[in-house]
């Protein structure tokens, strides 16, 4: 496991460099994973590099672009779409020379369509905002704050909000709200029950699960080397 980097040109020109966490030896098979989004992407950490150590063993290459704006991103993450973030994986792939892509939960929203590979439980937009929304809400009951999920997404969608200690621009809500899981692409829906257990995301804390790691890198590696 090393870091790596990858280059993402702005739209004004200026190429911006973004770390990635890979398993790259060079070999023909060649995985972009996209992570989850936001909360759930801490929630799954643990089993994204789990199964990533995995497919290295099968003789997979495999790696893990962090989203502008987002863990040792330099971007300011109020300042990021959904569409900036495709146009970064975009390059990531192409700059890693990926042959297949696994992307997981919301990284679904932002794979390159092009790319084979699989979707790990794709989710809308809409529903990843509507449980950061719940999360500030009940957060705000805590602290004797009242607030409603109508008023919070009409502040949003005016000036962007702070949802899961995480600071949304407009834009970002706004796709959110109505983003989905592209329908036509070359990639394979991955569902919860072939893993077994379940769901990760769903837990209170970040947690792991040695047998659903053996399930998904048995699933990609069985795909790519068939």
């Amino acid at each position: 496991m090393t870091p790596a980097t990858y280059q993402v040109v702005q739209s004004g020109g200026e190429v911006i460099a973004e770390y990635a966490l890979s398993f790259d030896q060079g070999r023909t098979d060649r995985l972009l994973v996209i992570p989850a989004l936001f909360d759930e992407a801490n929630r799954l950490r643990r089993l994204t590099v789990e199964v990533m150590r995995r497919l290295d063993h099968a003789g997979i290459d495999s790696m893990l672009p962090d989203l502008p704006g987002c863990n040792e991103s330099l971007q300011v993450l109020g300042e990021q779409d959904l569409g900036h973030w495709q146009h970064a994986m975009v390059s990531a792939a192409r700059e890693f020379r990926a042959t297949r892509v696994l992307a997981i939960r919301g990284g679904s929203l932002v794979v390159p369509r092009s790319l084979p590979g699989w979707r790990y439980a794709p989710t809308g937009g809409a529903t990843i905002l509507r449980q950061m929304l719940r999360m500030r809400i009940l957060s705000s009951r805590e602290a004797s704050r009242e607030e409603t999920q109508g008023g919070l997404l009409e502040q949003g969608l005016a000036e962007g909000l702070e949802l899961a200690g995480y600071q949304l621009s407009a834009a970002m809500i706004a796709d959110l709200q109505a983003a989905m899981p592209p329908e036509e692409t070359e990639q394979t829906i991955i569902g919860q029950d072939m893993l077994g257990g379940g769901a990760l995301w769903l837990r209170a804390e970040p947690g792991e699960a040695p047998a659903q790691a053996d399930a998904l890198a048995a699933i990609i590696t069985v795909g790519i080397k068939a």
